[in-house]
């Protein structure tokens, strides 16, 4: 079985919601840690007034009995809390007369999916395309990452994210250690482990509000305590670095992803970049780990480090120049309610989008129908590895 997700709603419609597929009977499920997840995501200095609205709690429908999975598909529902602003606009029903303010879009943001969408599905109405374009739509990405995350802690495993470079701020991205990422106070105001390079950053986007403006940066993603083996050489589908830069990749604004030291590593000699193996205490060992944890698709048992590169976010309270749809005429873009800079935010989200490629691979790999015959197979496994 497969661990599996997909997600349904608009940014300003009733709700969102989201099936996942795929988890184990039998694993119990905090309630508080997914609304948790769903609070990290709203945090950040940066945000924009949406977060002000909206304060997001999840609504199990299906698939959970008495606090634990049952092995069936399972339903969550978060409620947008804006949309009694919406009513008419964002209706599933058929209105008998237009809303006074329809809130037509026409004039496309470049950076966004406004144009492009509109030309693929021959829209005349731009909302049709950026309400579910929207990053409001990762919310349900995180309530599914969340359930991801409490199978990996069954199995030790843990996730964190860290912010390592915001617009221009530092020059050289942050290079931390597991243990200062885990110092990060929940409350900080960026997610960022050096609180003197975050004061910078802070005043960087103040900078950017006044001149309304955004900002784009870089976020990272570590997980702690991976077993060797997950994923595989075999088949390009098969190989993790493809699926974690897929899947890095999806999350709105982000447009480049790294594994490890990869965008350096590409500059430097082989002898530079190749983390040496040593034999220490009856166990493989690297004293380095510029590979980031993976070699050949496959984990090493290293920290696994994946790195996602935001573009500053599309929407700008100085519109850039666009032309309207239907006039054809030269136009200042829309504007939509937005933050300044999401990129924390976009840790949350890459390490929900991390944990789900690593749900599937542990189910891929270990099986089982129940949460009992899955961790016995992943205890003969390691047992395997102590003895190879």
């Amino acid at each position: 079985m497969n661990f599996k997700f997909t997600t349904a709603g608009e940014s300003h419609g009733k709700a969102l919601v989201a099936i996942v597929e795929g988890l184990p009977a039998g694993l119990e499920i905090d309630l508080a840690k997914i609304n948790h997840e769903l609070w990290r995501r709203q945090q950040g200095y940066g945000r924009g007034g949406r977060m002000k609205i909206e304060s997001d709690k999840v609504e199990i429908l299906s698939g959970i009995r008495h606090g634990k999975t049952l092995g069936s598909p399972i339903a969550l529902m978060i409620e947008n809390r804006d949309f009694v602003h919406w009513k008419e606009i964002m209706s599933a029903e058929k209105l008998s007369e237009q809303p006074k303010n329809p809130r037509i879009v026409s004039r496309p943001r470049p950076g966004h999916a406004d144009l492009a969408g509109g030309q693929k599905f021959g829209t005349r109405d731009l909302r049709d395309i950026l309400e579910r374009a929207s990053a409001r739509e990762t919310a349900a990405r995180v309530a599914c990452g969340a359930l991801a995350k409490q199978l990996l802690e069954i199995f030790g495993i843990s996730i964190k994210s860290h912010v390592i470079k915001l617009g221009a701020i530092p020059e050289n991205s942050l290079q931390k250690t597991w243990e200062e990422i885990s110092n990060i106070e929940e409350n900080a105001p960026l997610n960022c482990a050096d609180k003197a390079i975050e004061a910078e950053m802070i005043k960087h986007i103040d900078e950017a509000k006044e001149n309304g403006d955004t900002l784009g940066g870089i976020f990272e993603v570590v997980v702690k305590k991976l077993p060797v083996g997950l994923g595989s050489h075999n088949s390009w589908g098969e190989k993790l670095d493809g699926r974690f830069a897929q899947a890095i990749m999806s999350i709105q604004a982000v447009k480049a992803v790294e594994i490890g030291e990869g965008v350096e590593n590409a500059s430097r000699f082989g002898t530079q970049v190749h983390d040496e193996i040593y034999f220490e205490n009856n166990t493989f060992k690297r004293k380095t780990n510029r590979a980031g944890g993976l070699e050949g698709g496959i984990t090493n048992g290293e920290e696994l480090r994946v790195r996602g590169y935001l573009k500053p976010i599309s929407t700008l309270r100085k519109p850039l120049h666009s032309v309207d749809i239907d006039t054809k005429k030269e136009d200042l873009a829309a504007f939509e309610r937005s933050d300044i800079t999401a990129v924390p935010a976009a840790g949350v989200i890459g390490e929900a989008m991390v944990a789900i490629v690593l749900a599937n691979a542990m189910r891929e790999k270990f099986g089982g129908d129940s949460l009992g015959e899955m961790r016995r197979n992943f205890e003969n496994y390691v047992e395997l590895l102590r003895i190879y």
